[in-house]
């Protein structure tokens, strides 16, 4: 057999009905985004949804397994096998060593199919070794119940000969959901290898097209939607419902049609008005929601109103998914608007309205839930004469005395001399050599209100869409006692619009660094300097307002990354005369970065396999959103649920995905369980010792890291509980219970300049309280839910918490706009300043599918799989952090290059031979030198 690349895996022995199979992969990572559209074109070229997860292996073996033979893996990038080459010029995987008939490739489909429904499947295969005219080729179903024998159903078969593809194809339905469900390829005889270029199982009635014309489109899914029918189709959720056409005299009547529908009685805020939507609502749709509703009566004037789904599953919790809240009032009819998408296949889905106090009246005027239209993308934002660096503040240097300024307030301004000649350090970082300033700065007196200071109307300066940085010297006059404030805001009409803020304590100048962006049009922008308390005199210098070029601190970023993320590679080259060699080629590729780059992931993700697929082939670590915090563990005392979390952690260990432990506790009151609130001193420590010992027990050894108490910063239920001991208790306690997990501090708005709870100065003056207490702090979280974030704010956040020399995780990371362009300008400004920056040791974005993260206008990929301009910019910037070389060996009997950091495969091509390695390139300053005996 030639010489080739291959991503192998050993044979593994038979296993019994129910035990998990183990899933040793290695898996490419090479960020092209034409392979990432889950929607496929199966092999007989009809379009629908391939629950296949890798049916093409562009991702080598990964969700395949190779049942008690080897697999591996021909690479488009290396050639074929034999002559057999493959179909669409892709890879293609073969299965060897097989002893037996029935050994092949198979793939575990539990949970992807639905009863009733049919599914076609095709696949194209081949095979190869000693045969001599033609064998089966069989598609196969195993279907495995506990208690219960192994059933098998045969759904295709195919002659098949050497040298040439053929394709077998077939079809089938369950009526029963068995507990797990086997797709595999089998037949050969012993010894004959067996080929498979592709694989897709798709239900064609679930392409979008198909979906669309039996319901899916505009129809809307609710019947009955405004009670023209009375109440029929409609019941009560713990309460009274009733038809009105009028009520309060006649003060009450419906917005549209005859009648409206109450919700009475109502005792609890989950009281509502409910239609079951089972087998109406498909998964994987998007839905908008659209409804009318009021409140009425017991004096209330304004209240939540809010759609939930209700959403029932075999082996599952119950679950309550928010659709749409909207503030109601008394006086008008008021539009709820929401969108939803069920990932998995739920036996039971009821929606309902809910959300007043108890003894208020809900009114509903209609209910509307069709398939949600796919909206073009806006494309991104024309900016004519952006006029980066330059200052739109007027008499910044205050040449012209207070021109251009005027007090908030009664306050009195006047200008002297005596503030910093230089730009402060954020905005030098931005506008490189700049002229000194003046000296002067404005001396704000006689202050009776925190928001009085100088201020300055900037609206018609401002660009849409563009990224402002924020700068300016302030320092506090007489009267200050304490910690003081000081803040530069905006007022956007009737909006305030955080700057950059500083916490001041002495007498001495302090930079103000933050940055904003305004997406529509305003009336009124007004720039405005506030903070200290009443009576505390204020003084500011050198106020900066100027556009950031982006692009160039790009250009920046990558020369410092290519000095901390790669390292230089010898491959040195034996075993034959060096005048042979001169002919020789390499070809260098790189499967992986080994840079961590994670994702948050639910419980309710994993059901659907577009974005499965998508999270395995593009993150090497999780973390999970909920399932590991105690309010879901242990949401009663004594009642766990830790099979959200098992199933989470299962996915991963598969993948060979990387996990972070968040959180173990939690230190905002509100995230705290009411039973935990209730007990006393020594029955919460008890709790807090169990919970604990509960945890990182059952898990030990299997997550990287721990977010041990989230948000101290911003939060000190424990500590006002139980004393200030217990924070480093919490990290001892755990330390002891698993050495080997990393235990991390958290905490959001540390890197943006906008918050002085969580500023560097304060965050590190915690982390060295906690370790002076004993307590084995490991690493540094910063959440990262930032707007508009500007490289130089962020890299100073960066620079001040390195001092501490541990490592710097993002763990939260996400951006929003509502331009999928700037979204992902914003994210690449975040990710290229980790990367580059060499304290930061890996980022997990808090998410990336629309419709399952905590911001609107932040996701990567679109409701139903496809991926907008942010996803896209993300992809480019993993397929940048890839290196590729190639070449012939030197005279030396040397090929060098520089690579970044990771996993990468090597094809070396002599006169007689073909030779391949996989090596890795760990971070080290020394060239790494890799043998490669031909």
């Amino acid at each position: 057999m030639r010489r080739f690349s291959v991503f192998r895996f050993n044979s593994r022995q038979p296993k019994k009905s129910g035990e998990s199979m183990e899933n040793p992969q290695m898996k490419s990572d090479n960020g092209n985004s034409e392979n990432f559209n889950e929607k496929m074109i199966s092999p007989t070229g009809n379009s629908a949804s391939n629950i296949i997860v890798n049916h093409d292996f562009s991702n080598g073996l990964h969700s395949w397994h190779p049942h008690c033979c080897n697999g591996f893996v021909v690479s488009a990038e290396f050639g074929n096998l034999g002559e057999l080459s493959a179909r669409s010029g892709g890879n293609y995987a073969v299965v060897t060593n097989r002893t037996e008939c029935w050994q092949g490739l198979e793939q575990d489909i539990t949970g992807k199919i639905s009863l009733g429904s049919t599914y076609s499947v095709s696949a194209f295969v081949g095979v190869s070794g000693p045969l001599s005219g033609s064998t089966d080729v069989l598609a196969t179903l195993k279907l495995e119940n506990h208690g219960s024998a192994t059933s098998y159903r045969l759904i295709g078969k195919k002659s098949v000969s050497k040298e040439k593809w053929e394709l077998v194809e077939g079809t089938f339905s369950l009526s029963t959901m068995p507990e797990r469900l086997v797709f595999y390829l089998e037949g050969p005889s012993p010894g004959v290898e067996l080929l498979i270029d592709s694989v897709v199982i798709s239900c064609p009635s679930s392409s979008k097209s198909e979906r669309a014309r039996m319901g899916a489109g505009d129809e809307n899914i609710i019947i009955n939607p405004k009670f023209e029918d009375g109440l029929n189709n409609w019941s009560e959720r713990g309460c009274k419902v009733a038809l009105h056409d009028s009520m309060a005299d006649g003060k009450v009547v419906p917005q549209s049609g005859k009648v409206f529908a109450s919700a009475t009685e109502r005792t609890q805020n989950w009281n509502g008005i409910q239609q079951e939507i089972t087998g109406r609502v498909q998964r994987k749709l998007a839905y908008n929601l659209e409804a009318v509703v009021r409140i009425f009566g017991n004096n209330v004037t304004t209240a939540t109103v809010q759609a939930t789904l209700w959403v029932q599953t075999p082996g599952r919790n119950d679950q309550y998914v928010g659709i749409a809240k909207v503030q109601a009032t008394d006086k008008d009819w008021v539009q709820l608007q929401g969108k939803f998408l069920l990932n998995g296949s739920p036996s039971r889905v009821v929606i309902y309205l809910e959300g007043p106090p108890p003894g208020t009246d809900l009114l509903v005027n209609a209910l509307v839930v069709n398939h949600a239209e796919n909206i073009p993308p806006s494309p991104p934002p024309v900016i004519e004469n952006p006029d980066f660096g330059v200052n739109i503040i007027t008499n910044s240097q205050l040449n012209d005395g207070t021109n251009g300024w005027f007090p908030l307030g009664n306050c009195n301004l006047s200008v002297r001399l005596g503030s910093p000649h230089i730009l402060p350090p954020m905005a030098r970082a931005s506008l490189g050599v700049h002229e000194p300033l003046s000296g002067r700065y404005i001396h704000v007196q006689n202050r009776t209100q925190t928001w009085m200071g100088p201020a300055q109307l900037i609206t018609d300066k401002l660009k849409l869409f563009l990224t402002y940085q924020v700068s300016a010297w302030v320092r506090l006059g007489s009267g200050a006692n304490g910690r003081q404030n000081v803040n530069v805001a905006l007022g956007v009409d009737s909006k305030w619009v955080n700057g950059g803020q500083v916490e001041i304590n002495d007498d001495t100048w302090h930079e103000i660094g933050g940055s904003f962006r305004i997406e529509k049009q305003p009336s009124k922008v007004m720039v405005y300097i506030q903070g200290p308390a009443a009576g505390v005199d204020l003084m500011v210098a050198g106020v900066q307002i100027f556009p950031v070029d982006r692009e160039a601190r790009f250009e920046h970023l990558r020369h410092q990354t290519d000095k901390i993320r790669k390292r230089d590679v010898i491959l040195k080259f034996s075993g034959t005369g060096s005048s042979s060699l001169l002919d020789t080629t390499v070809k260098v590729v790189q499967m992986q970065n080994s840079f961590p780059i994670g994702s948050c992931i639910s419980r309710t993700n994993i059901d659907n396999e577009d974005f499965v697929n998508f999270f395995v082939k593009n993150f090497n670590w999780a973390v999970f959103g909920n399932e590991l915090k105690w309010y879901w563990t242990e949401p009663q005392q004594g009642n766990f649920n830790y099979k959200d979390a098992d199933d989470l952690l299962a996915l991963c260990q598969n993948h060979n995905i990387e996990t972070r432990g968040h959180c173990i506790f939690w230190d905002v009151q509100d995230t705290v369980q009411q039973w935990i609130q209730a007990l006393n001193k020594d029955n919460l420590k008890k709790a807090v010792q169990d919970r604990l010992t509960d945890l990182l027990t059952r898990y030990k050894g299997k997550f990287r890291h721990y977010d041990v108490n989230n948000e101290m910063m911003h939060g000190s239920f424990y500590q006002d509980r139980l004393g200030k001991d217990i924070r480093a208790n919490m990290f001892k306690n755990a330390n002891q219970l698993d050495p080997s997990a990393t235990l991390f501090v958290n905490d959001y708005n540390v890197e943006d300049g906008c918050d002085t709870r969580s500023c560097p100065e304060r965050y590190i003056e915690h982390i060295l309280d906690l370790q002076e207490q004993g307590a084995p702090v490991g690493g540094i979280g910063l959440q990262g839910h930032i707007d508009s974030p500007v490289g130089p704010v962020v890299c100073n956040a960066l620079d001040k918490l390195g001092i501490l020399g541990l490592p710097i995780w993002f763990t939260e990371l996400d951006v929003s706009s509502v331009n999928e362009h700037v979204r992902g300008e914003d994210l690449e400004v975040m990710l290229r300043e980790a990367f580059a920056h060499p304290a930061v040791e890996g980022v997990v974005l808090w998410g990336f599918w629309e419709l399952f993260m905590s911001r609107d206008n932040a996701h990567l990929v679109n409701a139903e799989g496809d991926i907008n301009e942010t996803g896209k910019r993300f992809l480019g910037l993993k397929h940048e952090w890839l290196s590729h070389a190639g070449g012939h060996v030197d005279e030396q009997g040397q090929f060098q290059f520089r690579g970044f950091h990771g996993t990468y495969v090597v094809e070396v091509v002599t006169a007689s031979k073909k030779v391949t390695k996989t090596f890795v390139v760990d971070k080290d300053n020394s060239p790494l030198v890799v043998p490669i005996h031909l």
